[in-house]
């Protein structure tokens, strides 16, 4: 089995999961919680999970954020609503904003057929060394298919992503190297939002370019270098390799068909602007 496979279907499923960072639906609850800003309900209903962990927690595992950004939301959000108010809080956003965003496939018996073949392949996937998978996975599992759909894609996401951050510790990347080379590539918006969206000020930036420089990742254009590119590859690659689990479990042939199955709700996402600027794996 290929392990292209893995980054064909994040990238097909990613939408259904992502489009709860952006969603007004998401915001509006924010805002009934009582959060003072919505970047605060990103960090807490992602991290809740893991129950009311420190800032240094959801900094470590979500990798790529300046600390000091984690620091102005955690632990602030859970003195004003609790990880399980916030669980509930996001659950109610997504089911809303798939029901606008995809309408009647929601309550459909392909919505149903699908979601249960999503399960089968997220508790295909050991927790072992997933911080943030696993915290997801203790998780109940939603009753409505729309709802479970999105839980085990969350999980398939989460699962690679701690796979990712693993790859990058390996390749000798910190948070700013991550991102500044990925930033680099062609698959990737302008560097000027990751380094905003992550909280990086300039001078951090720019010493993390000196860096790859010296390593001979960057050219002085800003640009990936072949050694670069080769680089960013091989964590590609590696990343891969390790988010196979549960493609493997389901095979070819079910891996396929599940991939054409969201296909169009993540097209239709995407079409109702629901995914903002961009998504990144960072």
């Amino acid at each position: 089995m290929d392990e292209l496979i893995a980054r064909k279907m994040w990238a097909t499923l990613e939408p259904y999961h992502a489009m709860i960072y952006f969603a007004p639906e998401a915001d509006a609850e924010w805002d009934r919680l009582g959060f003072p800003h919505h970047g605060m309900g990103y960090f807490a209903s992602r991290a809740a999970a893991m129950g009311a962990v420190a800032p240094a927690v959801v900094a470590a595992t979500f990798y790529n954020f300046n600390p000091a950004v984690v620091e102005r939301f955690i632990p602030a959000a859970w003195h004003i609503a609790s990880p399980e108010e916030i669980i509930d809080a996001r659950y109610r956003a997504v089911d809303a904003a798939l029901r606008r965003q995809i309408g009647d496939a929601t309550d459909s018996a392909d919505m149903k057929e699908t979601a249960a073949v999503a399960r089968e392949a997220a508790t295909a996937c050991p927790p072992d060394g997933r911080p943030l998978f696993a915290a997801h996975a203790a998780l109940a599992w939603p009753e409505e298919p729309h709802m479970a759909l999105w839980h085990a894609i969350t999980l398939l996401r989460e699962f690679r992503g701690d796979g990712h951050i693993g790859c990058l510790i390996g390749a000798s990347l910190g948070p700013v190297e991550a991102l500044v080379s990925y930033a680099a590539t062609d698959r990737a918006p302008s560097a000027n939002f990751y380094r905003w969206s992550r909280g990086w000020s300039e001078k951090k930036w720019a010493a993390a370019e000196d860096r790859l420089r010296a390593r001979g990742w960057l050219d002085e254009e800003r640009s990936l270098t072949s050694d670069g590119e080769s680089g960013r590859e091989s964590i590609e690659a590696a990343t891969d390799r390790l988010a196979m689990a549960p493609w493997l479990a389901l095979g070819q042939v079910a891996s396929d068909e599940l991939r054409a199955r969201v296909r169009p709700w993540s097209k239709a996402i995407v079409a109702t602007g629901g995914l903002g600027d961009s998504i990144d794996d960072g």
